[in-house]
């Protein structure tokens, strides 16, 4: 009877429930955008009850959609945007602020204080991490500072605190677990990644009590049942970029995937060694099964989607998403001009916090598509920038790069990573890698598949972008590139 998988996919600007078969096929999806807030610029919070409310329906749906009755799913996994922070009253099972998103930068001074306290190194060592707003724990000292009585809830130990796996999860059994898995726990800077605990001494400095924080289980295990399905278990679950790398079967050492969603997000499997950054790389855990512990290194761009988003919805040169290929290819080149992301600051390798965007190299002759073509060309060049890092730190040369997320599909955005890279640049069939390697998780818990050999087996290239561009083209779009990132920094992240 047990036929299917369902995967939660709870992403920054949309929920989604995908169902796959026992060959890792999508059978059916469904996806429903939920609102963004900015109550101020560099503030982006989510409603927890509408990315609760959003999941729930498209779970729903899904399955109605699909023709595939409760009976016949093996289990529920889950992924998710990460670092994204909700605090609930566990005696209502509300929550007490609006989810702080993972872009959102309102803690940034508070991490300038800490670094100038010394902490960088003991964070670092202790978390894999560089202190910066992105990750979640100065997202909950600032909800407890700022939220009417939430210090007083807190010591009272009725606040829960939880990255959304933790929500969804809460809201699945309903209220009977509060859990994370090691994945998620890893990009709080709270979390020892190699005692595999929550950290006294960091959640002591964050002023954050240790009964708001959830229990921490490996990635593939049964957290608990889903009533609302019929007692299916919940079974697996991974931050979103950890469960692409595992959706992309990245499981040996020096494999490397990139996801290019709302930001883009590089990842290198560094097996059971966790390797310390020089240069300004994450330490993070890609998952733990069973006894294992993997670890990955990770670059975190902030702005990738989202600059398409912008270019539909700030600026208006296209009407939706998808017309940003067909509008860039209307020019052969982006004429000179270069656009630098940073509509959050930039991430890795520059963690500038307070970076704004850049664009260069505009003049008369400047088109909408010129734009276009620098947006998509920018994003490329932010994950050329990981990669260089990502080289030096592991010391292996990049064999090939494994890719998927929305804008993975656009083939001159693709062809040019190819490009600059020197590499090849390889799609796989299945594109809905995230969705995938948390159903694999969640499969794998409940012996739906018996083995990581048997997976590999399903994985299969859909297209291979060769580098085509001549020496000379790469080396004066990388120049024009630097220059525009050289004017884009700030003094103030220095």
């Amino acid at each position: 009877m047990k036929k299917y998988i369902l995967a939660l996919d709870q992403g920054t600007s949309s929920s989604r429930a995908i169902i796959f078969d026992h060959d890792g096929t999508p059978c059916a999806v469904s996806q429903k955008e939920f609102t963004q807030y900015f109550p101020q610029p560099g503030l982006v919070e989510h409603d927890p009850e509408e990315i609760w409310s959003s999941q729930y329906s498209v779970m729903k749906e899904v399955i109605e959609k699909s023709g595939v009755s409760a009976q016949e799913i093996a289990a529920v996994g889950i992924t998710n945007q990460r670092e994204t922070t909700i605090v609930w009253d566990a005696e209502t099972g509300k929550p007490i602020h609006n989810a702080i998103v993972w872009q959102d930068r309102r803690t940034s001074e508070y991490c300038d204080s800490l670094k100038a306290l010394g902490l960088t190194e003991k964070v670092r060592d202790k978390t894999g991490l560089l202190i910066d707003a992105y990750f979640s724990g100065t997202k909950i000292r600032w909800i407890l500072e700022n939220v009417d009585g939430a210090r007083d809830l807190a010591r009272q130990g009725r606040l829960r605190f939880g990255t959304v796996d933790s929500w969804l999860i809460w809201k699945l059994t309903d209220g009977r677990v509060h859990c994370t898995d090691v994945s998620n726990a890893s990009r709080t800077m709270l979390f020892n990644i190699h005692t595999l605990r929550w950290d006294d001494e960091l959640l002591n400095l964050l002023g954050i009590p240790a009964s708001m924080m959830p229990q921490v289980r490996s990635s593939s295990e049964v957290y608990g049942s889903c009533e609302l399905l019929g007692g299916v278990p919940v079974a697996g679950a991974a931050g979103d970029q950890q469960a692409a790398l595992f959706g992309q079967m990245c499981t040996d050492p020096g494999e490397v995937k990139n996801t290019y969603g709302t930001g883009c997000f590089l990842l290198m499997n560094s097996g059971s060694k966790a390797i310390k950054s020089e240069n300004q790389l994450l330490t993070t855990i890609a998952w733990k099964i069973g006894d294992r512990v993997d670890y990955a290194l990770e670059g975190s761009v902030f702005v990738a989607g989202s600059i398409v988003q912008w270019l539909r919805d700030g600026l208006g040169i296209i009407k939706s998403s998808s017309e940003i290929e067909a509008l860039a290819s209307q020019v052969p080149d982006s004429g000179g001009v270069c656009l630098v992301p940073a509509l959050t600051g930039l991430g890795a390798p520059y963690w500038d916090p307070y970076a704004k965007g850049t664009v260069t190299g505009i003049t008369r002759g400047t088109t909408a598509a010129h734009i276009a073509r620098a947006a998509l060309e920018g994003i490329a060049f932010e994950t050329m920038d990981v990669v260089d890092a990502m080289r030096k730190d592991a010391g292996v040369a990049l064999r090939s790069l494994k890719v998927d997320g929305g804008a993975s599909r656009n083939n001159l955005m693709m062809q040019f990573q190819a490009d600059i890279l020197g590499t090849d640049v390889v799609r796989p069939v299945v594109t809905e890698t995230t969705a995938l390697g948390a159903a694999y998780l969640a499969g794998l818990a409940v012996g739906f598949w018996a083995s990581l050999d048997e997976l590999k087996m399903q994985w299969r290239a859909e297209r291979v972008f060769h580098p085509e561009a001549s020496p000379e083209c790469v080396t004066a779009a990388v120049n024009g590139w630097k220059d525009a990132v050289s004017r884009t920094l700030t003094k103030k992240a220095e």
